[in-house]
């Protein structure tokens, strides 16, 4: 940057580039130098960078109606958006579902917190108010997406502050908890849940949040058969809530619209995020089933919570232009076979001493980096291996999505690769061609 940054950074000991503009899976910043965007930016991008419909989508919504409070009015683009998500949403949603528009995940998170309260109010049960999560996931940067987080370096600094609702064991084939394997394992880890409330006092616990796939935390990590259906089962059993955080896993990028409809679940609640407008617009939202919904209808008539900026006219219009993008060109239906070609290209990785596994749903995948690959040893965190993959793979203009803490919440490095739906063979060979390079230049030995 030419002038003094004035932006407060994630991290002041880091040198930032500056993004001037995207084109498809790439960014380019003021220099002009390219890079390819391996991780989607977080797993937001879904339909790629520069698409000018969604900017003429936008621009046209503002120059008609750029705001209105929702305690007045509602608007169009965003009861347009609502309907349409509930057609793509599993079926307990299509009859009598809602959908309540943040303006992202985190705010996403916070409505569905409250949501699982006033819903056990409205149905006389005001004990409940507790929302289990498990530990290795992630919620949102908020403090009550915060409390259900299961992340222990985000939580760390914020811990005075939190409250202690409850976390069962991790879905993590790889690293089980129990040092079990399947199917031999009876899915251990969804009946933890069972355990949980039978040790903790189930009767105050409104709902259970979980991702059905889990994106940054563990690295694309995805659950056995039976694991997601027994989840389920527990909940409807407990009279407890069962909240979907789709915020990275939904939209498309497991392959179909949300990913727990690949083992044909029906959640409560689901929470969209990041794809929802693919970066072109800060939007989130919170699916409802319509038995929540009716609590509500038939009870106080009021749900008690508000963001200024809810349902925004100008971030549904992005919602809907990039659903229209997404339904012209068939691009859910690209997801899975576009996965497979970037897997194809990344199979020769998995021979290399320290790739302990390469795995995912569709095109949310993680590659994690172990010491020693036959006990799955991680590295020590001191190392910063997965930084260091990432810094590698930026010299050959590739972008990845690094994190520690895979394995306990401290060891254990994996990098997230997300890309655009439209991404090309071509360029899944560029990336597993970085990854090579890269690799070689940290395990050089």
């Amino acid at each position: 940057m030419t002038n003094s940054p004035a932006s407060f950074p994630r991290n002041f000991r880091k040198d930032y580039l500056v993004a001037a503009r995207g084109e498809g899976c790439w960014i380019i910043d003021q220099t002009g130098r390219r890079f390819l965007d391996a991780s989607a930016q977080a797993a937001v991008v879904s339909i790629g960078h520069g698409v000018p419909e969604i900017g003429r989508a936008m621009a046209e919504q503002s120059s008609q109606l750029a705001f209105a409070h929702t305690t007045q009015f509602h608007s169009e683009p965003s009861e347009k958006l609502a309907r349409r998500l509930l057609a793509l949403a599993p079926p307990n949603f299509r009859s009598g579902g809602r959908v309540y528009f943040t303006s992202g995940g985190s705010e996403a998170t916070e409505t569905a917190i409250k949501l699982a309260r006033q819903f056990h109010l409205e149905n006389g049960q005001p004990v409940r108010f507790r929302v289990v999560a498990r530990l290795q996931s992630y919620h949102g940067s908020t403090l009550g997406a915060m409390t259900v987080s299961g992340n222990v370096a985000r939580r760390a600094p914020y811990q005075p502050l939190l409250a202690e609702w409850g976390h069962i064991a991790p879905c993590f084939c790889y690293h089980c908890p129990f040092d079990k394997k399947f199917p031999d394992c009876a899915i251990a880890c969804a009946n933890d849940l069972d355990r949980f409330l039978d040790a903790n006092d189930a009767a105050s616990v409104a709902a259970f949040i979980f991702e059905p796939v889990v994106g940054a935390t563990l690295g694309a990590a995805v659950p056995p058969e039976g694991y997601a259906q027994r989840i389920a089962e527990i909940c409807r059993e407990r009279g407890i809530l069962l909240i979907a955080d789709e915020i990275m896993s939904g939209m498309g990028r497991t392959g179909k619209p949300f990913s727990v409809q690949h083992w044909n679940i029906e959640p409560d609640i689901i929470l969209v995020g990041k794809g929802i407008a693919s970066g072109y617009a800060p939007l989130g939202g919170v699916l409802v089933a319509p038995r929540v919904v009716e609590a509500f209808e038939r009870g106080s008539g009021a749900f008690q919570h508000g963001f200024t900026y809810q349902s925004h006219p100008v971030a549904t219009a992005a919602g809907n232009a990039v659903l229209d993008y997404i339904e012209s060109r068939n691009l859910f239906d690209r997801v899975q076979p576009t996965a497979e070609t970037l897997l194809t290209e990344l199979s020769a990785l998995q021979s290399h001493p320290h790739v302990g596994e390469i795995r995912g749903l569709g095109l949310l995948l993680g590659l994690e980096f172990v010491k020693n690959k036959s006990a799955r040893e991680p590295f020590p965190k001191e190392e910063n291996i997965a930084e260091r993959v990432r810094q590698a793979a930026l010299d050959e203009n590739v972008l990845t999505y690094p994190t520690q803490g895979c394995v306990d919440g401290v060891d254990g490095d994996h990098i997230l690769l997300a890309p655009p739906f439209v991404i090309t063979s071509q360029e899944c060979r560029l990336i597993a061609s970085a990854l090579h390079s890269a690799l070689q230049k940290v395990f050089p030995t």
